[in-house]
C-alpha cells in the first residue's frame, strides 16, 4: 500500500509555530514515528507553501497511490483550485487538521477540500495523521 501525506503552508514550522496549538514536535520527527508504526505501508511526505505545487503533487500521485492524507492548512479555506484537484483525481483523500478548525475563527469553518474528500479528521493533534492512515488500512 502506498500513501502520501501532503502538507500545505506553514506546516514546515511545526515545533516552532504556535506550540500551544500545534505542539513542540517537528513534522519530520513525527513522520519518522509514522514510518516505524506503519512498516507495511510505503509512506511518503511532501510539503509546500505554494498552492500550485500542492495541486501539481495531487495530480502526480492522484491516479497511482492508494491514499492521500491532505492537510492543506490555510488553503483549505481559500483554494477552489485545491478542492477541484481533489475532485479530479481517483485516489481517495482524507482531509486532516491538527487543530479543531471549528473551535477557531469563523473563516476556518469552511473547507473547499471536504466535498471531494473520503473523510475529514480534525482536532486530534498530530494523531490526526495516524487516524487518517488507519482509515486506508
Amino acid at each position: 500500500m502506498k500513501i502520501i501525506i501532503i502538507n500545505g503552508p506553514n506546516l514546515n514550522l511545526l515545533g516552532k509555530r504556535e506550540p500551544e496549538v500545534y505542539g513542540h514536535k517537528t513534522f519530520g520527527d513525527y513522520f519518522s514515528e509514522l514510518q516505524f508504526r506503519f512498516k507495511d505501508v510505503e509512506l511518503e511526505y511532501f510539503q509546500s507553501n505554494i498552492e500550485g505545487e500542492l495541486i501539481t503533487k495531487l495530480q502526480e500521485v492522484g491516479f497511482e497511490y492508494d491514499g492521500i492524507v491532505l492537510n492543506a492548512a490555510a488553503y483549505t479555506h481559500t483554494s477552489v483550485g485545491l478542492g477541484d484537484a481533489v475532485k479530479a483525481i481517483n485516489t481517495p483523500v482524507v482531509e486532516v487538521h491538527i487543530s479543531n478548525t471549528f473551535g477557531r475563527e469563523d473563516y476556518r469553518h469552511v473547507s473547499y477540500i471536504s466535498p471531494g474528500a473520503k473523510g475529514v479528521i480534525l482536532g486530534f493533534g498530530l494523531q490526526s495523521y495516524d487516524l487518517a492512515i488507519r482509515s486506508f488500512l
